[in-house]
């Protein structure tokens, strides 16, 4: 592999998992505001799951519809090849956002953001022990630590200085991040075997599906639909088709720990976004030291000699 390749495959894969973080960014005020429109109070863990379960459930639609305009062998898939499909979805996106929204719930919105990024930790510290070509580096520590300080920077604030911990708030959310780790990785174990499209949308619809039924089946609903709470909904479902699509071809191509370390960026532009779209503040001195931070953590993680 020449220089000019390598440089340009590095600059392709910066840019589309920058993109998957913005949209995941984005997704903090849109949910945020999707509440408000919906009228889902803010210790409503059902309805926010059934508002998630609708979600998932069209962005796994609309993955698959444009599967199959593409010809893509979307119900080809064998009973055992579906099943795993099937544990994808029911990990990645039921089973994480079940305990994120419960964790949510009783810790806050701070350290919540802060320690749902030990999910890179996590998969750094699994793909060492899955793959042989990813093994633990210097720089691969170093830079989740640079990345990590850039996400506690960002979040800095006097509850940061209470260290309290419980397991229904922040123990839920870092099993969150686990649970996501490690459903990442066996996704791209079968994505290995399955079209990039057809499995992110399979495993967002029946995932969806998880989560509208447990919703519903523990008193959640979903009303208030007028224009602009549909708009809304109809952002979140292409933002999450986008994003899911684009991270999961990413990772069937790339090593684990130079993808998943780009996930610090999505608080920075969860902080950022929600300034513009929330009215909140921005212009702040640690907003411009976090990103730093992050940018180089990316960069220690990601770098490597020439056709590594």
């Amino acid at each position: 592999m020449n220089s000019s390749t390598f440089f340009t495959q590095r600059k392709i894969v910066f840019l589309l998992a920058s993109l998957c973080c913005l949209l995941w960014g984005s997704a903090y005020p849109a949910i945020k505001n999707g509440y408000a429109l919906f009228e889902i109070a803010a210790g409503d863990i059902p309805s926010k799951l059934v508002f998630a379960g609708w979600r998932f459930i069209f962005a796994g639609l609309v993955l698959l519809v444009f599967a199959f305009i593409s010809r893509k062998p979307v119900f080809q898939l064998d009973r055992r090849t579906f099943g795993q499909v099937a544990i994808v979805g029911l990990t990645q996106t039921s089973l994480q956002y079940v305990f994120f929204y419960i964790g949510l719930a009783y810790a806050t919105g701070v350290k919540s953001s802060i320690m749902n990024a030990t999910g890179t930790f996590f998969s750094v510290l699994l793909a060492h022990y899955i793959y042989k070509n990813d093994r633990l580096s210097f720089n691969k520590v170093l830079g989740c630590l640079v990345g990590f300080a850039g996400v506690m920077v960002v979040n800095f604030s006097e509850s940061l200085l209470s260290f309290d911990f419980t397991l229904l708030g922040e123990g839920f959310v870092v099993i969150a991040a686990f649970v996501l780790s490690a459903a990442s990785i066996y996704g791209k174990k079968v994505s290995q075997r399955v079209d990039s499209v057809v499995l992110t949308g399979w495993q967002l619809a029946i995932g969806g599906l998880a989560l509208l039924l447990i919703g519903f089946a523990t008193g959640g609903s979903l009303t208030g639909f007028t224009f602009k709470s549909t708009l809304l909904m109809v952002y979140l479902v292409v933002l999450s088709s986008a994003a899911f699509s684009l991270w999961t071809i990413l990772l069937k191509y790339n090593r684990v720990s130079m993808i998943t370390v780009f996930n610090f960026m999505v608080p920075i532009f969860g902080t950022m976004l929600s300034a513009v779209f929330l009215d909140e503040r921005f212009l702040e001195w640690k907003n411009g030291v976090a990103l730093g931070l992050v940018c180089y953590g990316i960069w220690l993680v990601t770098k490597e000699e020439k056709g590594g």
